[in-house]
């Protein structure tokens, strides 16, 4: 997995430590990036501290993201804009982010927002108190992903080799 490098939108993250603790595991760097009002501190990950602005993290996190990464964010607009860097992408509930699904949670996200600003009639709640349960599924599929790209990665350089080989 030469190359890769896990990035984690951490402000408020429920997920750093898992992350941390699967990475490590497998000798995959982690950057955790957050912004000047939250303080984080870790053993294994570099830490970026981000200028406090309006999406200054999302935006650094996007930057900094290269083609086979594995992002962790909630933002949907943040995965979009990795998934089309070539990287891959995680939600912290562990749903994981891809071409064939980024477009209807833009759509859904967008359609939440025009009814939040509706009359109060229609409010939507914000999201429910995370569990155990949450936490499993993200290492579930965080494990998964990170074995997808391992695979993946080895599919890549299997057929460089190959093409070199060959030439």
């Amino acid at each position: 997995m030469n190359g890769i490098t896990v990035l984690v939108d951490a402000d408020a993250c429920p997920v750093v430590k898992l992350v941390e603790r699967i990475a490590k595991s497998h000798n995959v760097p982690v950057v955790l990036l957050c912004d000047t009002n939250h303080v984080l501190k870790s053993d294994y990950s570099e830490i970026k501290i981000i200028g406090a602005g309006a999406d200054a993290v999302d935006l650094a996190l996007v930057n900094l993201c290269k083609k086979g990464d594995i992002a962790v964010t909630q933002d949907y607009g943040v995965a979009a804009l990795v998934l089309g860097k070539g990287a891959y992408c995680i939600h912290q509930s562990g749903k994981i982010f891809s071409d064939d699904n980024i477009g209807g949670l833009l759509m859904d996200r967008h359609l939440a927002k025009k009814t939040r600003m509706s009359n109060g009639k229609h409010h939507i709640k914000g999201p429910k108190k995370r569990t155990k349960q949450d936490d499993e599924n993200f290492e579930k599929s965080f494990e998964f992903g990170r074995k997808y790209v391992h695979t993946f990665f080895l599919l890549l350089v299997g057929d460089l080799i190959y093409t070199q080989y060959k030439a």
